[in-house]
């Protein structure tokens, strides 16, 4: 029988001799297709990276100080302060891992809930719990440990957190969806105050973390109100970051955008 191939045929594009993938096995055929050339390494970022490590390391520095002076681990691990800190140190500490070795930014999900977070944590300390005003002030007197501890974890943790987002993260990562999912966290926070507080003996010194959610003071009817008070304002912040992150000046680094895939 003859060939019913035209001479001038395309080649075979399975793999077959004479198709593209055998030429570009060949090297030095004239004419043949270079072989793929794998992508290069993501850019290392640099700055980012150690701006990260420090506020990390910033944080961690406050968590020991307040360990160090306090004489109940119990209840100093029981603040939304402290555990905030620590996802906070946890997520940079990461973050800046990835940024040194060139990797993708995490994802914002896990980055926009650590902000949310620890700006909670910087505005209730210095709006409420400072300020004799709100009726919900915890003013003490602190030793100079306690005092370096408090300013490191509600000063410079949060302002490290929302600098690192203006000028060293990608702009319009956050979906609005993501302000929902970021609550989870502090509704949780509710019933375990009230569950550590209900197993602890009435009169017990830091029974409830904070005094908007002490029920010897306001009963659960009042914790309730407060409850939905400022339920209500973390997801209007959490609102606002994702807004803010749209709207705010292309400052973040374009180099390595965040994904929305987990890590």
């Amino acid at each position: 029988m003859l060939d019913q191939t035209p001479p001038n045929a395309a080649p075979a594009l399975d793999g077959s001799p004479g198709g593209p993938r055998d030429a570009a096995a060949r090297p030095g055929i004239p004419g043949a297709a270079a072989a793929p050339v794998p992508s290069a390494a993501g850019a290392r970022r640099p700055v980012a990276a150690a701006f990260r490590a420090l506020a990390a390391l910033t944080g961690a520095t406050g968590i020991v100080l307040d360990t160090v002076a306090s004489h109940d681990l119990g209840r100093l691990f029981s603040y939304f302060t402290i555990q905030s800190n620590i996802l906070l140190a946890l997520v940079f500490a990461w973050s800046a891992h990835r940024a040194w070795t060139g990797r993708p930014a995490l994802s914002p999900r896990i980055t926009g809930a650590a902000l949310l977070y620890i700006c909670i944590t910087g505005l209730v300390f210095h709006f409420v719990l400072s300020n004799d005003a709100s009726g919900f002030a915890m003013t003490s007197h602190r030793t100079p440990l306690e005092t370096a501890a408090s300013q490191l974890l509600h000063t410079a943790t949060p302002l490290a957190a929302v600098l690192d987002w203006l000028f060293l993260t990608a702009r319009a990562t956050f979906l609005v969806r993501y302000a929902g999912l970021w609550l989870a966290y502090p509704i949780l926070y509710l019933p375990f105050a009230l569950i550590r507080g209900a197993l602890l003996a009435p009169g017990t010194d830091g029974r409830y973390p904070y005094p908007f959610l002490d029920v010897d003071l306001h009963g659960y009817d009042g914790i309730a109100r407060n409850a939905v008070v400022f339920g209500l304002a973390f997801y209007v912040l959490a609102l606002a970051l994702v807004l803010l992150d749209r709207i705010r000046p292309r400052l973040g680094s374009s180099r390595a955008p965040a994904t929305d895939q987990m890590p």
